[in-house]
């Protein structure tokens, strides 16, 4: 499994876990997150293997689609990339004006 697509829907998940079924939720979240093997997942929950694969795979889907409509996470990743460049710029430019390095700090702060 990439590493770019596990942290892409670890991301998504972040953003839209509460619009999952609870299913969806649990199944996806062990094999992203916990790095659960389909086998492992379908053990635990007494179902097959081509079950747990077609529920993470139309999870996947799900996620895509809400990010497609809602750009939660890309909103998020550009409004980062901006704080982290304002302080870097803050800092090189504006190292003794400490209410603005506060307030940079603050934005950063609500992004976690």
């Amino acid at each position: 499994m990439a590493i770019e697509k596990t942290n892409r829907i670890n991301a998504l998940f972040d953003f839209y876990e509460p619009l999952l079924t609870k299913k969806q939720m649990t199944y996806i979240g062990l094999y992203y997150r916990d790095d659960y093997s389909l086998g492992e997942i379908a053990e635990n929950y007494e179902v097959s293997r081509q079950a747990v694969y077609d529920n993470i795979k139309r999870t996947e889907k799900i996620l895509e689609g809400y990010e497609k409509k809602l750009h939660l996470y890309q909103q998020f990743t550009k409004i980062s990339e901006i704080t982290d460049e304002l302080l870097e710029y803050a800092s090189k430019n504006y190292k003794d004006d400490e209410k603005l390095v506060s307030l940079i700090e603050k934005l950063e702060m609500i992004e976690e």
